[in-house]
């Protein structure tokens, strides 16, 4: 973490937060030996992580925030979180999307950032449980010249369901509509990733659902930016290994990308030019 006085302060927040989280609380004497910048600096960016709810302050340095595993924040409250990064993830993840495929989408903010970047590919089927990514489609859909969707427009189907605070819709309903389908690719939101805990969710009702929809994926692609890593919700519903493809954010730091290797074979960092 040497040598980063040109670093963004968006950037350089994202390896203190990374640093917290990965040793369990930091001292603001040792971040300013390694990012190479002043006190005051320092102290400002644990301002600004401790008002996003990131860190607490401690004297002389902070700890995390520790939330309890079934905290689930609601979709507003999560969209103001890292939204360069969703963006730069969603433009990634996009790019994996073929024409004439059936994907779907899960919930959460990342996977709805990335349904607007996917109204360009044309003639999807998009099966979703997320009302919010089920009205980007429908918005878009504007009449062709003959009245009806526009050529090219998305299939969207939505499960159904009862409603989550992040606008998931999740249960039995969903969970039978899903059992009998067959996607090309999953695009996977999640609310934490670890080595031990795998792909969690604070919500049980979800986690059963996301277990579907992993099942019913050829191929399972996670979005979720670097905040993500070593959150551990409630209850697990899949295994690092059943990942074929982590499309993150350049804050993950080069010993979690590591570590995130050894158990999923594809790790796409937005931005960057090399996949692991």
């Amino acid at each position: 973490m040497s040598d980063n006085q040109n670093l963004l302060a968006e950037q350089r927040r994202a390896l203190i937060l990374d640093e917290v989280r990965r040793r369990g609380g930091v001292r603001v004497n040792e971040l300013t030996r390694r990012l190479n910048v002043s006190d005051m600096t320092v102290r400002r960016d644990l301002d600004a992580l401790a008002r996003q709810g990131f860190v607490a302050k401690v004297h002389g340095g902070a700890v995390p925030v520790v939330e309890p595993s079934t905290h689930e924040p609601g979709f507003e409250a999560k969209s103001s979180l890292e939204p360069t990064a969703k963006e730069d993830i969603a433009r990634a993840a996009a790019a994996m999307a073929v024409p004439g495929s059936a994907i779907a989408l899960s919930g959460g903010t990342t996977t709805y950032a990335l349904a607007h970047q996917l109204l360009d590919v044309p003639d999807l089927t998009v099966v979703t449980n997320s009302v919010r990514v089920a009205d980007v489609f429908h918005t878009a859909q504007r009449p062709g010249s003959s009245g009806g969707p526009r050529p090219g427009a998305a299939t969207v189907v939505l499960t159904g369901g009862v409603r989550t605070p992040s606008d998931s819709l999740v249960g039995p309903v969903a969970d039978q509509a899903i059992a009998s389908l067959h996607f090309d690719v999953l695009f996977l939101g999640v609310h934490g990733i670890s080595v031990e805990a795998g792909l969690s969710t604070p919500n049980l009702a979800e986690a059963e659902t996301n277990r579907r929809l992993v099942h019913s994926a050829r191929r399972v692609v996670v979005v979720a930016d670097h905040t993500k890593w070593g959150t551990v919700g409630l209850s697990s519903f899949a295994r690092l290994e059943d990942v074929d493809t982590l499309v993150t954010d350049g804050g993950l730091s080069a010993e979690t990308r590591a570590e995130m290797s050894e158990h999923t074979p594809g790790l796409l960092i937005a931005g960057e030019d090399d996949t692991v």
